[in-house]
């Protein structure tokens, strides 16, 4: 994989880099278990808004219902103490589910795009989950970061603007998790340095998705937007945080 080829774009897309505190308290092994945890929550977290997104936009109620089956096991593992799923089964199932449909050629695009991205978002899910058992980490809930919900409430209360602002914070979420799972690849065991590296192809896609979508709905450039939240992202990256995740700042 040409891994410099694939990150440039989202280097250039992002305002800054991840800062050189979160790196060193990241390759500690010691936050090893909250960092795979957090990174699995934030997965079915992107299925969430994806999902969410196809619900509330364009989907037929049974396009909609299932979809939301699809995540129902695992919102129950995660934030209810529901089972362990059996995710094998739950993979055979994504294939054989009715997909929405719809006859406006944009709301298709955002179908397309966003069920490919829960179908990689869950498996995803499936395969941090593997990697904690295998380093017997169990599951114990944690708070969420800032992260998110700081970029979320700058998001425009009236529609198109709404559907827009989201779709550029779903590409900064997903540019930066890629920059972050090469930054701290070279610190892990070979097994999760290879795991992480081999998501950094979805990753890349899938924030220039939320950007074709977000321009194409859009009657205007949406170039100041990104710059806008471009830079309430960085703010969020490179001040001091708290909480230590993931996502979070220069850590406190």
């Amino acid at each position: 994989m040409d891994y410099p080829q694939i990150l440039a774009p989202v280097l250039n897309f992002l305002q800054c880099p991840t800062p050189q505190a979160w790196i060193d308290k990241a390759r500690d092994p010691a936050n090893l278990p909250l960092l795979l945890t957090d990174h699995m929550v934030c997965e079915l977290k992107a299925a969430q808004t994806a999902l969410l997104l196809v619900r509330k936009y364009v989907a037929d109620q049974s396009g909609a219902d299932a979809l939301l089956d699809w995540l129902k096991p695992y919102e129950a593992f995660t934030f209810r103490e529901g089972p362990e799923p059996d995710f094998v089964a739950l993979r055979r199932q994504i294939g054989k589910s009715v997909m929405p449909k719809t006859a406006d050629p944009w709301g298709q695009a955002l179908i397309d795009s966003m069920v490919l991205l829960i179908k990689e978002e869950l498996h995803h899910f499936w395969q941090v989950r593997e990697a904690m058992l295998a380093r017997h980490i169990p599951y114990v809930k944690i708070t969420a970061s800032r992260y998110a919900k700081g970029m979320l409430k700058e998001v425009r209360t009236h529609e198109p603007l709404t559907l827009i602002d989201k779709l550029i914070c779903g590409a900064y979420i997903e540019a930066r998790s890629c920059e972050r799972f090469a930054a701290l690849a070279p610190f892990l065991d070979e097994d999760l340095q290879k795991f992480y590296l081999s998501l950094l192809r979805s990753e890349a896609r899938h924030y220039q998705d939320y950007l074709t979508l977000a321009q194409q709905v859009s009657e205007e450039d949406i170039s100041p937007r990104i710059k806008h939240f471009g830079e309430i992202e960085a703010t969020l990256i490179s001040t001091p945080d708290e909480e230590f995740r993931f996502h979070s700042g220069v850590p406190v």
